[in-house]
């Protein structure tokens, strides 16, 4: 199954392997390394933390990988429509509380709330996509039903 991402989202998990491959697995590999100097390892803590650690490490290559190996890139520049797409960035009016709100659907990973990017997962996602200009979104929340009015839809 193909998950897609944008162009900024892929470079930024390619950007995260490198440097858990040139930086954080050589460094670990170096502390393990120093913690089996200090002798017995069935009771040294630095050592314990350093492989768990590494395990961690590890554990994120193999993620990140897959992830890329999965990826579906979307280029959000050649997009266009009236249609909320994955990649659209989408102006809303909460009707309820009367103040736009402005999201732009991107891949899981890529989500950040705080700047204003959801997950193509998300029930606002799901909810907007296939939706046009001028329509009204109902949205099932856990603090209840929230009404959106689509204002704009945009590519950028």
């Amino acid at each position: 199954m193909r998950e897609p991402i944008t162009a900024e989202g892929f470079q930024k998990l390619k950007e995260e392997l490198a440097r858990l491959k040139t930086v954080e697995r050589p460094a670990v590999i170096e502390a393990i390394a120093e913690a089996r100097g200090h002798g017995d390892l069935s009771e040294n803590a630095e050592y314990d933390a350093a492989k768990e650690k590494q395990g961690m490490i590890e554990g994120r290559i193999a993620e990140i990988e897959h992830k890329l190996a999965i990826a579906e890139i979307i280029d959000v520049s050649t997009l266009s429509g009236d249609k909320v797409t994955f990649g659209a960035t989408v102006t809303l009016l909460d009707t309820d509380a009367d103040k736009e709100v402005t999201y732009q659907i991107v891949g899981v990973d890529e989500a950040d709330l705080n700047r204003g990017r959801i997950s193509v997962r998300s029930p606002m996602a799901r909810a907007l996509i296939g939706k046009s200009v001028g329509e009204e979104v109902t949205l099932v929340a856990p603090g209840g039903t929230r009404e959106f009015e689509i204002q704009d839809v945009a590519f950028q």
